[in-house]
Formats: C-alpha cells, structure tokens, sequence
C-alpha cells in the first residue's frame, strides 16, 4: 500500500473551507489543506483532508506574519 498523501484533484476543486465555506490552497509539503481567511490549515492523513476545526492549525499566529 502507498503511502501517498496527495489529494484527488477532482476533490479539491469541490473541497471548501467548513467554516468561511471560502477556497483552500493544497499545500503538498505540508500536507495541509489552508483557508487563508479563516486562518486554518486543515491536515491531509493518507489522502484523506480531515476537515474538523478541532483537527486543524491555526496559521493566525505566525510570527513571520508579525
């Protein structure tokens, strides 16, 4: 079994944010899905984005952003 991480394409482009329901931005090295306007990035496990706000970073806090 492949340990590949990428999402299906086709499910990005239906793919939304669950809180703002905005665009997200696949970040493959990070393995993250982003939602820039809410400030989260949503982890991607096995190819799978789990899109629960409780599993995902806040990107808010940045300090490189400061």
């Amino acid at each position: 079994m492949s340990e590949n991480n990428d999402v299906d394409p086709k499910l990005l482009e239906i793919l939304v944010c669950p809180v703002t329901k905005g665009p997200l931005a696949y970040d493959r090295e990070k393995g993250e899905l982003v939602s820039k306007k809410a400030g989260l990035a949503f982890p991607v496990r096995g190819g799978i984005p789990i899109m629960l706000v409780d599993e995902a970073r806040r990107i808010d806090a940045d300090p490189a952003r400061s």
